[in-house]
């Protein structure tokens, strides 16, 4: 004959994977929005760490700065992980929020 704590266990346990079960396609489907680009802040001028890479959201506006090379924009950088063709996209240097695709700052690497 089985102990009652024993049947109480396998009861508690199969209700928790029951609703597991239940959960786990709701979250399956509502988690990955956390991670699109799009819903990311875009970065501003102001930001701190925008200010100290001298980061600009129209890389024609940065030929005063003497890193800056012809033809360089967060599009063509190794560190911009953005769709090609999108507007805004995200980047290794600024975690959480997205850069503008013809933007530009000091530290652009060209894509290899």
């Amino acid at each position: 004959m089985s102990q009652p704590t024993q049947n109480q266990a396998r009861r508690r346990f199969l209700k928790l994977a029951v609703v597991g079960a239940a959960i786990a396609p709701i979250a399956a489907v509502l988690l990955p929005r956390l991670g699109f680009a799009a819903d990311l802040p875009h970065l501003t001028a102001d930001d701190p760490t925008a200010k100290a890479l001298a980061y600009t959201d129209n890389a024609t506006t940065a030929t005063a700065n003497a890193a800056y090379k012809a033809g360089s924009e967060c599009a063509n950088c190794q560190l911009y992980t953005g769709k090609a063709g999108d507007e805004y996209g995200p980047c290794a240097l600024f975690p959480g929020k997205s850069v503008h695709a013809k933007g530009w700052c000091s530290g652009y690497s060209k894509k290899a």
